[in-house]
């Protein structure tokens, strides 16, 4: 049984608002503007929900998992609301940080320790995380774009960097 399987994880179409969405959040302005609030709201509205919605899901149709991490300098449990990517019944995550400069938190905190945990609605599941190769990252962006199509343009702005991709598989 895959990860997909045990968190029972479905990718939706979006609706014609939700793609208005969609192209807004992908923009310079709007991936800027959302990097800085979503997390906040989202993490309100998972709890509020009891994990059955997220912004980005009820906003832009996109499936959200929840990542729950070890802090690489703190220890401490740090759990992220991401974009979880289907892969061969796996899922992956992708460090892109909306286009942002700077690498986020968390793929430091898989780094360190890849141990971690997905929820999605109202599963859990332990996981292991392991970096992406070149070739799987390009087709995590590849099956990205069936999802999110946003995912293009913020490669297109982080390409002073490397964006780094995982793939989440169930702990043993």
């Amino acid at each position: 049984m895959g990860l997909l399987d045990e968190l029972g994880y479905t990718v939706k179409p979006a609706n014609a608002v939700q793609r208005v969405t969609q192209r807004i959040a992908s923009s310079r302005p709007g991936a800027w503007t959302f990097q800085r609030t979503l997390y906040p709201m989202d993490k309100a509205l998972f709890r509020i929900s009891k994990g059955r919605t997220t912004v980005p899901g009820l906003l832009a149709g996109l499936p959200v998992i929840m990542l729950t991490t070890t802090g690489a300098k703190s220890g401490r449990s740090r759990t992220m609301p991401l974009l979880g990517i289907p892969l061969d019944g796996a899922l992956a995550v992708i460090g892109s940080n909306y286009g942002q400069q700077h690498t986020p938190g968390w793929v430091y905190n898989l780094e360190a320790d890849p141990a971690a945990s997905v929820g999605y609605r109202d599963r859990t599941v332990a996981v292991v995380a392991r970096r992406a190769s070149d070739e799987g990252a390009d087709r995590a962006f590849d099956l990205a774009a069936d999802v999110y199509p946003g995912y293009a343009k913020y490669r297109e702005r982080a390409d002073h960097r490397v964006i780094r991709v995982f793939v989440l598989e169930p702990a043993d």
